[in-house]
């Protein structure tokens, strides 16, 4: 009986022994195990707005993504260098303070165009960086960056990032130099991680980061928003110029460019709004559909902000929002291509006197949204990971 004892209290010891190996064993294991447990990121959908968001399954928005993704945007070393002449971030050129355009007095502008580190000027001018969450019908002026493009690195907003660092008239470098500079910044690797899963940096979840970013930049404060909400009354003036903006017999704008029925102020296509009757042009709509309707089209902007957004079209042509107004009154001109909703193209315009012109550009800025142009969430951080500051 003592001897079976005994070997009970020793098979009882080893019990206990092996199972306090087997905690520090798995607490040792779950201590190095890289933690990916990302916060979902959930957008607000101001009143009015559409609810469907053109976010991919592959890359759903979450707090670590956006986090990561604002301080790449504005990391010069995107541009896969370090030497302060050769560094260059998507901030560089789109600023907040523009609505993310460059605007017209930029350093890096040139006679409706910008350039990149090469000097290089782009094709076209900027489109802003406004509400892109809602855009499905593709990106740039052309809509080349669409779901329909044949080539399955030409398709989202995603892929758009990886085109900038490449591109010579942006930042004219290799993604994996800019992929292993970004891995070697102390900081990074942990913030890929968290929102990742993984320590290593891919141009793939660069890219992703990014866009995730970018699809918070929402803007619906305006002083319109506000009137639509009930909180603010447009004055006199203003709601002139409303219903000018609102008519066909008006200004004819709400066609292209929406209105209290279409808070994006821009339905996303492309049309020929008669600005040209020569079109030579390898970029612009018909380059991408092959439709002989689409040349000389290009996207429609957004007038969110428009007053900061100069130079205006797809080339910069007009530098102030009178001159937009004067050639859709007395400067359209017509050719087989234009579109049909172009109402007023066989009088050469819409024809407004100087009263509703003034007042349809007092309209036009009461889009401007200040909440949005100062929001902290959409500005460069402080400093970057390692205690760099951005670069701008």
């Amino acid at each position: 009986m003592r001897i079976t004892g005994l070997v009970n209290q020793i098979s009882e010891k080893v019990k206990w022994t092996i199972s306090l190996v087997m905690i520090m064993l798995l607490s040792s294991c779950t201590h190095d195990e890289p933690i990916y447990n990302p916060t979902p990121y959930q957008i607000t959908v101001p009143k009015f707005f559409p609810t469907r968001m053109n976010i991919p399954a592959d890359n759903p928005m979450t707090v670590e993504g956006v986090e990561l993704g604002r301080y790449l945007f504005y990391d010069g070393r995107m541009s896969g260098n370090t030497e302060p002449e050769k560094m260059m971030s998507c901030g560089t050129c789109h600023l907040q303070s523009k609505s993310f355009e460059c605007g017209i007095d930029h350093p890096r502008f040139i006679g409706g165009k910008t350039f990149g580190i090469t000097g290089i000027l782009t094709p076209h001018y900027m489109l802003p960086m406004i509400n892109l969450v809602w855009n499905e019908s593709g990106y740039l002026w052309s809509g080349s960056i669409s779901e329909s493009n044949p080539n399955p690195s030409q398709r989202s907003m995603e892929d758009i990032v990886g085109m900038a660092v490449t591109a010579p008239h942006e930042f004219s470098g290799d993604t994996n130099k800019t992929k292993a500079l970004i891995q070697s910044i102390p900081g990074y690797p942990e913030l890929f991680e968290k929102a990742f899963g993984s320590r290593t940096v891919t141009m793939r979840n660069i890219s992703k980061a990014i866009a995730q970013f970018t699809r918070t930049l929402i803007s619906s404060d305006s002083k319109f928003d506000k009137y639509m909400r009930g909180e603010q009354q447009l004055s006199t003036q203003e709601l002139s110029g409303y219903v000018l903006f609102m008519t066909e017999d008006g200004a004819d704008c709400f066609h292209c460019h929406g209105g209290s029925g279409n808070p994006l102020f821009t339905t996303n296509l492309f049309y020929n709004n008669g600005k040209d009757s020569v079109f030579n042009d390898s970029r612009d709509r018909f380059s991408v559909t092959g439709d002989p309707s689409d040349h000389g089209a290009y996207k429609v902007t957004t007038l969110r902000n428009i007053e900061l957004t100069g130079p205006y079209m797809h080339d910069g042509r007009f530098k102030t929002l009178e001159e937009v107004i004067d050639f859709y009154s007395q400067g359209i001109i017509w050719s087989p291509y234009i579109h049909p909703l172009m109402h007023h193209a066989n009088d050469g315009g819409i024809q407004l006197t100087p009263g509703e012109k003034a007042d349809l550009i007092v309209f036009i800025k009461t889009l401007r949204d200040d909440t949005f142009l100062a929001n902290p969430a959409y500005s460069p951080p402080a400093q970057l990971p390692d205690g760099a500051k951005p670069i701008q």
